[in-house]
Parts: C-alpha cells; structure tokens; sequence
C-alpha cells in the first residue's frame, strides 16, 4: 500500500493529459508583467503626468476673491476742517476681485514640465534596471526545473532497467544460478531510487513555487518548460546605460531651470472692488473702484547662485558618467567569466561521453557476468551506479553550461 501511495505521488503530478508549456521568454514576459515592482511603471507616468498638468495650469489667469472688515484705532486726518471734507470712520470694508496673469516667465513652466518628465524618465528606467535583475533569479530556477526533469528521466531509466534485472535474478533463483540475496541486493536499490524520485519531485516543485512567485502565475505540477534559445551574438542595450543615460538628461533639465529662474517675470494684474473707503480716502462712503496694471520681477544679481548650483550638477553629471564605467567594468568581467564557463563546461561534456561510453562497456559486461554468477548483484549494482551517476553528471553539466549561456546572453543584454 505504501509502494502505491508512493508512486501517486511521484508520478501522478506528470501525467496530465493538456501539460502547461512556458519557456524562459514568456517567463520574462510574465515579470515585466505582473511582478508587483512593474505597477510601478504606470504609477509613475501617472504622477508625471498630473505634476505636469498642475504646472502648466500656471499659465491660466489666477482669480482671488478677497473682503475684509477693519476697526481701526485711529485714522488720517486733516490739520482744519474742509468744506465738504468728512473725516474717515475708523470702521472700513473692502471686498476686491484680483486678477493675475502671467505674460513671461522665460519658459520657466516649461522648463521645469520637461524637468518632471525627465526625473519620470529616470524613474522609470530604475523600475526597468530592478525588473531585469531579476532574470538571473528566474535563469537559475528555470534551468534547475529543466535539471530536476532531466534527472527524473534517468532515475526512472534506471528504475526500469533494475526491474528488469529483478526479474531475471528471479529466474536463476529458481534455477540455483544465482544467490536468493542477489534479489534482496536488487529490491533495496529499487527502494533507494523511490526515494530519489521522491526527492527530485518535491525538489521540482519547490523551483517551480519559486517560478510561480517571481512570475507571480500559478504553474501547474505538470508544467513542461521548454529548452531555451540562446544567441551568443546578442547586442542588445542594458537597461543600466538607459538609466544613466536619463539620470544626465534630468541634470541637464535641472540646469535648464536654474538658467530660466533669473530671467524676467512679467506679469498683468487687475483687481475690482467695492469698499468704504474706495480709492479715494477723502470720501468716507461706499463705492466701487478697479486698478489695473503690469508688474515685472526680474531678479539681475543673484550672488552668483546659479552658477553654484550649476556646478554642483556638473558634479552630479561626472557623478553618474563614473557609475558607468564602473557598471560596464563589472559587466565586461561578468561577461568574460560566463565565456569562460562556456568553454570550460564544452570541454567537459566531451569528457563525460567518453566516460559513458566506457561505463556502458563495463556495465554490458558485469550484466554477463551476474547472468552467469561469477560477480554479485552488489557488483552489478556498483557498476550500475557508476554509469548513472556518469549520465546524471553529464546534464548536470549540460545545465551548468546552458545557464552559462543564458548568464551571458543577460548580462550582454536581451530583451
């Protein structure tokens, strides 16, 4: 009962009859899609987009409604009384409709909405660099899933072959050919390789829970992925260089403001009011009044502010030009270290087929010589393990190689 609960939990898991199929692309598809980090994205054009609105609605007339009502201790007076001439009530209203409007600033509104979408920009690039740092993640649990299934099939190979062999250890029992401990030798194996093949689900399913969380989809446990394309001869842009490309681009927006802030501010201003007094303070009654008008601001000398500022985003600029070639120094070592990988794993893949080949000889030959009792299961079992172990080091090494191959496709740049 136990064997049959063990092999459900094995082997049910991939038997589904419509098997979900994912490659690496679509895996990276899947994060730049639904890793919560990627929300941010549209966030943060969202932002950009409302500060800029707000900034431009500076060009719009700008309306203030204001009244107030003043006692006042004293007020001014005439040294003699005049005819016609009353003397102002220390009581006063004033309710007034101001109006301003903005004729000239020197592009300051501009500058700073092309300011807002640059730091947008460079945001945005930094959700970008975040996302792709996380394809190393998923290259690493992509290839061991493909490494865990590789595994499986050689497991189950193997299984396959002990049975059979069972079964022909069986025949010379009952012949006097062999040993009865020679079955028992073959029955403990088969026990050792459920619980290899126990091992290696659960140890697929905890790298396909890891797929699901990065991916933020829910992979079935018959989930097939597919072997990856790799192209050694991509080209593509790092996400990094885009970044430090928009964090130059925001400090020259910034020196674009400073330069615009000391420039002219013309502005025409109107107000409208009724009042006790109005404008003319020797008529103590209530009466209407308006004024308008032009106002320039225009601020000449600054201490040499600007040119401070200025040079400290000049700074700031070299700054960022030193993080890049910092970047691409470590880039190009993790590049050369993933070529040296490459070869390094070719070389030994050659080795373990000549390693197999000549396990497979051994094996065919102790298979005879147990058939005819002159080794014992335990011998056969020895050299069994020894080809096994030479196969699964061979896609061990075989992964090890295409994760070289897909590191470096990464750190060159892939979309």
């Amino acid at each position: 009962m136990k064997k049959i609960i063990l092999y459900f939990l094995i082997f049910v898991p991939f038997l589904g009859f419509s098997q979900q199929k994912i490659t690496l692309s679509e895996c990276y598809d899947l994060v730049e899609k639904n890793y919560p980090l990627a929300k941010q994205t549209n966030l943060i054009q969202q932002k950009s987009t409302l500060e800029i609105d707000a900034l431009i609605k500076a060009k719009l007339p700008k309306i203030d409604l204001n009244a107030q009502a003043t006692y006042q201790s004293d007020v001014i007076g005439l040294p003699t009384a005049l005819p016609g001439v009353q003397s102002l009530n220390k009581d006063q209203y004033r309710a007034t409709l101001d109006v301003n409007q903005l004729l000239y600033n020197g592009g300051m509104i501009d500058a700073n909405s092309k300011l807002k979408d640059a730091q947008s920009k460079t945001l945005q690039q930094q959700v970008a660099v975040n996302l792709y740092q996380l394809k190393s993640r998923i290259n690493y649990s992509y290839m061991m899933i493909l490494l865990f299934q590789d595994q499986r099939e050689l497991l189950v190979a193997k299984q396959n072959t002990i049975n059979s062999k069972i079964k022909e250890v069986k025949s010379g029992v009952k012949n006097g050919a062999i040993l009865p401990a020679s079955e028992q030798v073959l029955e403990a194996e088969l026990l050792k390789l459920e619980q290899a093949l126990t091992e290696n689900s659960f140890q697929r399913i905890k790298e396909i829970q890891n797929l699901s969380s990065l991916t933020t989809t829910s992979f079935e446990a018959t989930t097939i992925l597919e072997k990856p394309f790799t192209n050694l001869e991509t080209n593509e842009t790092r996400p990094e260089l885009q970044f430090f490309e928009s964090q130059q681009a925001q400090i020259e927006a910034s020196k674009d403001v400073i330069s615009k802030s000391n420039l002219p501010k013309l502005n025409a201003f109107g107000q409208a009011g009724y009042g006790n007094p109005g404008l003319n303070m020797l008529d103590n009654s209530f009466q209407g009044f308006y004024i308008v008008g032009l106002k320039l601001n225009w601020n000449v000398f600054d201490w040499n502010k600007s040119k401070t500022d200025k040079q400290a985003l000049d700074i700031a600029k070299q700054i960022v030009t030193s993080e890049k070639e910092i970047f691409e120094t470590n880039n190009q070592m993790q590049i050369n270290e993933f070529q040296s990988e490459i070869y390094k794993m070719k070389s030994i893949i050659k080795t373990d087929l000549q390693i197999i080949q000549l396990r497979e000889k051994v094996v065919q030959s102790s298979d005879s010589q147990l058939r005819n009792g002159v080794i014992t299961s335990s011998d056969y079992i020895t050299e069994l393990n020894q080809l096994f172990d030479a196969k699964i080091n061979q896609k061990v090494h075989e992964t090890q190689l295409e994760l070289a191959k897909i590191n470096y496709q990464t750190s060159k740049g892939i979309k």
